[in-house]
């Protein structure tokens, strides 16, 4: 109760089942009393791309253009693109940032990528030394919920669905200090029965209703590749 929730949600389509994912996570999390923000990646035209447009004013460096630096420099002055402003303040006020978003090519869509590479920059989500348990996101949660085109069995012949969470959740949410929640992994929603569907719809409410009493993984190798 009382917690502030962003979810950052990644599909073109709100009749979707991510979309009815993301209505349930509104609704049942509303209705503990948390405060829920959605960041619509496909309404808004995120920009995914991390151009020179992300720093207001001068360039630390004109000659020679380094984004990881010149995002750094701009953030310390202030002079960062206002969509960023706004993105990196929605995740400092959140206790939980879930991310909801289908599977593409082993990964999350573009524009989610766009929105973990432009918004986490350095100074407001890591520094130089300040990563892992050190991050500078410290103190929040992440879950990922997504779904899958193929089965859960199809996955396990290609290796463990974990590898593929080790580069969003341990490269990503972990490396800026932000503890992770077992993922929601939903597998093959369009190919299932209407009656399955509303059974994985259930679940997500259901496990929503005790997320707040969840342990964190274990962010360690051993948790992805053991």
């Amino acid at each position: 109760p009382g917690k502030k929730v962003l979810i950052v949600y990644a599909h073109q389509e709100p009749k979707s089942f991510n979309g009815s994912l993301l209505k349930i996570a509104v609704e049942e999390l509303t209705k503990q009393g948390c405060s829920v923000t959605v960041s619509d990646l496909y309404a808004m035209q995120f920009e995914p791309r991390a151009t020179r447009n992300d720093i207001v004013g001068h360039l630390h460096n004109s000659e020679a253009f380094n984004y990881g630096v010149e995002t750094w420099e701009a953030y310390k002055r202030g002079g960062l693109s206002k969509d960023l402003v706004e993105e990196q303040k929605k995740v400092q006020e959140a206790d939980l940032l879930i991310f909801q978003f289908p599977l593409f090519w082993f990964n999350m869509p573009a524009i989610l990528k766009g929105w973990m590479d432009r918004v986490l920059v350095q100074g407001f989500a890591y520094d130089l030394s300040k990563v892992y348990d050190g991050g500078l996101l410290q103190d929040k949660l992440s879950l990922f919920s997504f779904t899958m085109g193929g089965s859960k069995e199809k996955y396990a012949i290609r290796g463990d669905i974990r590898y593929l969470l080790w580069p969003m959740q341990h490269g990503i949410m972990h490396f800026c200090g932000v503890k992770v929640l077992e993922p929601h992994i939903c597998y093959t929603p369009e190919n299932v029965s209407e009656e399955k569907r509303k059974e994985m719809l259930a679940a997500w409410s259901q496990r929503l209703k005790t997320l707040w009493k969840e342990e964190p993984i274990d962010c360690s190798p051993e948790w992805y590749f053991k």
